[in-house]
């Protein structure tokens, strides 16, 4: 049976354009989750670990993803939520480390001692983080026992640059979802005790 070629030409036209469209759709769905769905992860300073139990030992990783505007990060200042306790920051060369300590609100048991005071805020300052460059900023302490599990604590952080800052400060109210804001604190949930 001989092919019409105008026919053929016709079958061969309404393929091309139904590929087109579907490859259109995935790409503007691809676009779309890179833009939308990932931009938020790497947007903002986060913890690399996001769930620890508690009574333990805790490496928190701050990843500073990018500066301030477009200008180079040269300090980053995290403050220790109630709870944390035995503080110890790791330092970074290059730049200049300080610990500030203080008063718990309550004393706490560790290793069968009361510690009562430690660090409650880390300041890495006088280094230089260019915007297209990306750097980790690392402590580590104990997550007290009586931490209530199911719950995230958020260590607010603050990343100045040459002349601007990011204020990695928001805190969710109750029922509020960490997606919606701006600024969010990097948070940690806490998971119960192994």
């Amino acid at each position: 049976m001989p092919i019409d070629p105008a026919k053929s030409f016709v079958t061969r036209s309404i393929i091309m354009e139904i590929r087109e469209t579907i490859m259109n759709k995935y790409l503007l769905s691809a676009c779309a989750f890179l833009v939308f769905g990932t931009g938020a992860a790497f947007a903002h300073v986060t913890l690399e670990t996001q769930e620890a139990p508690v009574g333990s030992t805790y490496k928190a990783i701050l990843r500073v993803p990018h500066g301030c505007e477009g200008k180079a990060t040269t300090a980053v200042r995290v403050q220790i939520p109630e709870g944390v306790i035995s503080v110890k920051p790791m330092p970074k060369p290059g730049w200049t480390l300080q610990a500030k300590q203080g008063r718990y609100e309550k004393s706490y048991q560790l290793h069968g001692q009361a510690v009562t005071s430690g660090a409650k805020q880390i300041d890495w300052s006088g280094g230089s983080l260019p915007d297209e460059f990306y750097d980790e900023f690392v402590f580590r302490g104990t997550l007290a026992a009586d931490l209530p599990a199911g719950q995230i604590l958020y260590f607010p952080v603050v990343q100045e640059c040459d002349g601007a800052a990011e204020r990695w400060i928001e805190i969710p109210a109750a029922g509020q979802n960490e997606d919606a804001l701006e600024y969010p604190a990097p948070g940690l949930k806490l998971l119960p005790k192994k």
